[in-house]
């Protein structure tokens, strides 16, 4: 399989590949945030990376599938005063359209949020020629995490897996004390819904600035870097080597390895 991963992020698409068992005789990955490019390199020295999808030229015929998850930044409802698609980073997706076209390739998969307004839905999806399918992580990871598929995989959703929150969570021996919260940081930030912390068994989400917490042993503390690795369906210390910040950034702007797995597991090698 000759891979194109476009907003490439931390190569999360190539360890999906890799977990469908799909062959990869090549992949070029396009990204410009210097940290998720070292991760990249770190677990993927053989990706083959190039920076602004705007340089990204390829010519007919050159790749099996095209992939990738355009920006969301001006489609999440998270977005005050949003202007979708016409928004300085969501506009991006036009390049992604632009890159397909000239590809032409046998497969492609496009990820955005869920929550994105009805109109750039429609327009993404009269673009592509396709409608979407609302993918839930959470039938495959223990984290609610709602993402439209735009793709010509024929694939189907899942079974449950019924995997819990507690299942990832590391001992308790393991956490860094730095992750607890105490006295005013917590009483702050627990003022916001999404960030109301949770029993051990509830599903919880990751959001790109690790706002997201848990009530473990009677402390109220954050995911650690490599909980929410294992959230997104990667190895353990798969962000390791850059700053813990950087960690969460990455692993918030992540494609979830199990989902894109298993729509991937949908193809047939060429």
């Amino acid at each position: 399989m000759r891979v194109l991963s476009l907003f490439d992020g931390i190569s999360c698409a190539k360890v999906a590949l890799e977990k469908a068992g799909i062959p990869i005789t090549s992949y070029t990955a396009y990204e410009i945030d210097k940290h998720a490019v070292a991760v990249a390199k770190k677990n993927h020295p053989d990706i083959i990376h190039y920076g602004d999808v705007r340089e990204c030229k390829p010519t007919e015929g050159e790749y099996d599938l095209v992939i990738g998850g355009s920006p969301c930044t001006d489609l999440s409802i998270a977005k005050k005063n949003r202007q979708g698609l016409e928004g300085d980073q969501s506009s991006l997706f036009w390049e992604w359209v632009r890159v397909w076209k000239a590809a032409k390739p046998k497969w492609f998969v496009l990820e955005n949020v869920a929550s994105m307004p009805k109109k750039d839905k429609d327009i993404i999806s009269k673009e592509l020629g396709v409608e979407p399918v609302m993918f839930n992580a959470s039938l495959v990871s223990a984290q609610s995490r709602k993402r439209l598929f735009w793709s010509n995989i024929p694939f189907t959703l899942p079974e449950d897996r019924g995997i819990l929150l507690k299942d990832i969570l590391q001992p308790p021996g393991e956490v860094d004390e730095r992750m607890v919260m105490q006295g005013k940081a917590f009483c702050l930030t627990a003022t916001y819904s999404h960030q109301t912390p949770t029993e051990n068994g509830i599903k919880n989400s990751i959001e790109r600035k690790h706002r997201t917490m848990v009530k473990d042993n009677e402390q109220i503390r954050k995911l650690t870097p490599i909980e929410c690795e294992r959230l997104q369906g990667l190895p353990d210390n798969y962000t390791e080597g850059v700053a813990m910040t950087h960690r969460y950034k990455c692993l918030g702007n992540a494609f979830n390895t199990d989902v894109v797995s298993h729509i991937l597991s949908a193809v047939i090698p060429p």
